[in-house]
C-alpha cells in the first residue's frame, strides 16, 4: 500500500524561489540605483572642479579657462559640453561619460564660479 502525499507537498519549494528571485530582484534594483547616485555624483563633482579651474583661469581669458574646465572634465571622465561666460563668472555644463542604467541618459550637471583673484 502507498501513502498519498498532501496537498501541498513542494510548495515550500516554490514559495523558497520565489523569496530567492525576490531577494536578487532587490539586490539589482539597489545596485543600480547606487550606481545611479554615483554617477550623478561624480558628474557634479566634474562640473564644479570644472568651474572652480575655470574661475581659476579666468584672467587668461575665457578661451584658456574653458580649455582649462575641459581638462579637468576630461581627467573626471566627463565631456564638457557648454562653457559660458556671464559677468566674470563660468557657467560650465557637463556630462558623464558612461551610462550607469542601460536605456536612460547619462547624467549631467552644472556649475558656476566666479574668479578667485578678481574682487566682486
Amino acid at each position: 500500500m502507498t501513502q498519498k502525499q498532501p496537498a501541498d507537498a513542494g510548495v515550500a519549494t516554490i514559495w523558497t524561489a520565489l523569496a530567492a528571485a525576490t531577494l536578487i530582484a532587490v539586490t539589482v534594483l539597489v545596485w543600480w540605483l547606487a550606481a545611479a547616485i554615483t554617477a550623478r555624483h561624480r558628474t557634479e563633482a566634474a562640473a564644479d572642479l570644472g568651474a572652480l579651474a575655470a574661475a581659476a583661469h579666468a584672467a587668461a581669458g575665457p578661451t584658456v579657462a574653458c580649455a582649462r574646465a575641459k581638462e579637468v572634465a576630461d581627467h573626471e571622465r566627463a565631456v564638457l559640453t557648454s562653457c559660458r561666460w556671464h559677468n566674470r563668472d563660468a557657467f560650465i555644463e557637463v556630462r558623464s561619460m558612461t551610462t550607469p542604467i542601460p536605456g536612460l541618459p547619462p547624467p549631467t550637471a552644472k556649475s558656476r564660479a566666479g574668479p578667485v583673484d578678481l574682487p566682486p
